[in-house]
């Protein structure tokens, strides 16, 4: 058997109807994996929850009590709980001296009291004595905007920058306490989804750059391998992370940015 094989595990992939996280979930169904699609967006989880053989659970990441009701559900409907992927996040780009209070919480909100939330509650359930209590990994998506200092996303980068730093804590948290939970991280270069299009678009309208195309030119410029991600160069990263193949690496941050970030 390949170290690679997620057979037998239970995963919940959090704003899995979508980009990344649509093709995280597809990837770790694909390994084997029994995928639950946490999102808002009901009827885009449930079609690609039913491609995949899996379910989906409706999930703000940004209400406790939500996480709550995801989290029962994953263990009710899937028998246990061994993976998490805390996916879900926004961006929303802006100058410094044009930044609205608006944006700056949603961010906070979405990325940063988010993945917080899903710490907690993937490792009260997978802790020994939790709903499923047999361990697991938590992968959380950062992004290189954690790691370079580029113009436009000061605060999507500060949130990102914080999913690194509590990763780490988990990490270490989960060990001292042995719950037996690996928490990793991966730093997702700019991949053309919905979100990177926007991102490019939106960084040609604050006048950064003349056009979207002189936006990823930029980035594609600043990329040792001379090229944007693909969804599948981050979902097999988190495949990794969620396998045996990764299980002595802890409390790491994973960068899936063709160097862009070195």
């Amino acid at each position: 058997m390949s170290a690679f094989d997620l057979t037998g595990r239970r995963a919940l992939v959090t704003g899995g109807a979508q980009g990344l996280g649509e093709g995280m979930a597809r990837a770790l169904a694909a390994a084997g994996a029994t995928v639950m699609i946490g999102d808002l967006q009901a009827d885009r989880a449930a079609a690609v929850a039913a491609e995949i053989g899996g379910g989906s659970a409706h999930l703000d990441v940004t209400s406790e009590d939500s996480w709550t009701a995801a989290i029962d559900a994953t263990v009710a409907h899937l028998g246990g709980l061994d993976v998490v992927v805390n996916n879900a996040g926004v961006e929303i780009t802006g100058l410094l001296t044009e930044i609205s209070v608006d944006d700056v919480r949603r961010q906070l909100d979405v990325n940063v009291l988010g993945t917080a939330l899903g710490l907690k509650h993937a490792l009260r359930a997978m802790r020994p004595g939790g709903a499923a209590g047999g361990g697991g990994s938590v992968i959380n998506v950062a992004s290189v905007a954690a790691t370079i200092a580029f113009p436009g996303i000061a605060i999507y980068s500060a949130t990102k920058s914080a999913i690194d730093r509590m990763t780490r804590v988990a990490a270490m948290e989960s060990g001292k306490l042995g719950y037996d939970v690996r928490v990793n991280c991966i730093y997702p270069g700019l991949v053309p989804t919905e979100m990177g299009a926007g991102l490019a678009s939106d960084m040609a309208e604050i006048g950064l750059f003349g056009s979207p195309e002189e936006a990823v030119e930029a980035v594609v410029g600043l990329t040792p391998s001379g090229r944007l991600g693909e969804v599948r160069d981050m979902a097999d990263a988190v495949v990794f992370l969620a396998s045996d193949a990764s299980r002595f690496v802890n409390g790491a941050g994973l960068p899936v940015d063709g160097g862009m970030g070195m």
